[in-house]
Formats: C-alpha cells, sequence, structure tokens
C-alpha cells in the first residue's frame, strides 16, 4: 500500500540524490549547500555517538544558514509525538529513523504530520538475513517514503556513522526489493570519494550518504573530500538513466 504523502518534489524518488551528515556549524552547513549536496543530515537523540550539535544550536545552523528545505533530521527517538515534535523544532520536513522505531510508530507520524517525510532505516548486519530484511521493507513501505542502510558495528553496538562498508550485494537486493514496493533506497555506511562510484555502480541505489568518511582530523568536514564526492557520485549516477529516467 503506498504511502499517502509522497516526498516533497525537492526528493523525488526517482532523482539521484546526494547526502552529507554531520553538520558542526552555519559555515559547514553553507558549505555543503554550496558543494551541490542535496540533503543535509542533522544527527540528534543518538543511542551511541554523542551529537555534535543540541537541538537549539542545529535548529539555528537551519535558520542561519537557510538551508530548511533540503536538511533531514536523523534520530534514534522512537516516540511519535517527540519525533514530530523534535522535526517542528528544528524546521525539516523530513526525518530519518534510525532507532527501534516499529512501523505502527511511523503510522502514528503520519496521522499527526501526514507532511513528514519518513526515511527508515535497514540496517545491514544487525537485522538478520534476507528473508527478515525484505519483512522489515514490506512492514514499513505502507509508511515510509523511503528507506537507508547503515552497517551494524559489533564492536560499538552503532547502527550509524560507523565508517564500515557492508557486503553491497544485500543492498542491491534491498534496492530491487523496495524498488518492487514503490520506494527508493538510500545507500550508507563507509562511503568516501574513493569507493562511492563503485558503490553506486553495484548497488544502484536512489541516493548516497556520507558522514565520517568526507571529514578530516578534527571533525570537520573537509571541502576536497565534499567536492570530489558530489563529483564521483553525479558521474557515476548519470549512467544510470535506465533506472532513473534522466
Amino acid at each position: 500500500m503506498p504511502a499517502e504523502n509522497a516526498l516533497p518534489n525537492v526528493f523525488l524518488p526517482r532523482l539521484p540524490v546526494v547526502q552529507v551528515a554531520g553538520v558542526v556549524d552555519v559555515a559547514e552547513a553553507r558549505l555543503l549547500d554550496h558543494l551541490g549536496v542535496d540533503l543535509i543530515g542533522f544527527p540528534l537523540r543518538l543511542d551511541v555517538h554523542a551529537p555534535d550539535l543540541s537541538e537549539a544550536q542545529a535548529a539555528e545552523v537551519i535558520r542561519a544558514a537557510d538551508i530548511s528545505g533540503k536538511s533531514v533530521c536523523i534520530t534514534y527517538e522512537s516516540d511519535p509525538a517527540q519525533v514530530v515534535t523534535l522535526c517542528r523544532g528544528l524546521g525539516v520536513r523530513l526525518v530519518q529513523l534510525h532507532g527501534p522505531v516499529q512501523a505502527e510508530a511511523c503510522r502514528c507520524i503520519k496521522e499527526i504530520d501526514p507532511g513528514l517525510g519518513i526515511m527508515k532505516s535497514i540496517v545491514v548486519g544487525r537485522d538478520g538475513d534476507m528473508a527478515r530484511l525484505n519483512a522489515l521493507l514490506s512492514a514499513y513501505a505502507p509508511f515510509a517514503d523511503a528507506f537507508i542502510t547503515d552497517t551494524f558495528d559489533p564492536a560499538t553496538g552503532a547502527s550509524g556513522a560507523t565508517g564500515r562498508t557492508h557486503d553491497w550485494a544485500v543492498s542491491r537486493a534491498l534496492t530491487e526489493a523496495a524498488e518492487a514496493l514503490d520506494r527508493p533506497l538510500m545507500l550508507a555506511g563507509g562511503l568516501n570519494a574513493e569507493n562511492v562510484a563503485d558503490a553506486i555502480r553495484a548497488v544502484r541505489p536512489w541516493g548516497v550518504d556520507a558522514h565520517t568518511g568526507l571529514e578530516d582530523g578534527s571533525g570537520r568536514k573537509d571541502p576536497g573530500k565534499v567536492r570530489r564526492f558530489v563529483e564521483e557520485a553525479h558521474a557515476a549516477f548519470s549512467v544510470l538513466t535506465e533506472v532513473y529516467e534522466l
């Protein structure tokens, strides 16, 4: 059953999208925007990692950089009302749910705020075999507008910002399964400027996401790495015309 509310036009599922997560200040947000990043992620209420910004600081960065339309709240918050309140406080209309959020909770989010786009994470390496992963896709598809993969790190228990890749054959199978449900899938997990083109060719996703792979030693985004990541992703996506009908 398709979700009643599709993502806004800027997030059309047949357009390749480049997302970069983790912003430390207004200057970095403006840098990502200037370098052509389509979606800018703000991780908040995390299970393992400490957030880069407080919720108030994130809201101010989004406002000051004028990036509300391309900002994503990335969170492990699982209470539907709290998810909606968090997104409204930030001024964003797209949320990426990484926590233990049940399909019923996603339905409740849509009931509270039908215009809030939902991207649901499917964590490779934690959520079981393909049958289990396909069951998760089917359960969430009625309420999630898109899916995003990521890699589980057994050493830390983290299921995001791990800097680890996973078996791209699994993500390719998930992409096909999501497409069969009329849902796009974004690939995340250990991506950087060096491997993003190979990842796109292998997985053929709707979009790609990077976080730690684009940072310098201080934890800030490296402009050269971001620029190359965007360029490599766009070049690889450009050859997938039969998929994206560009």
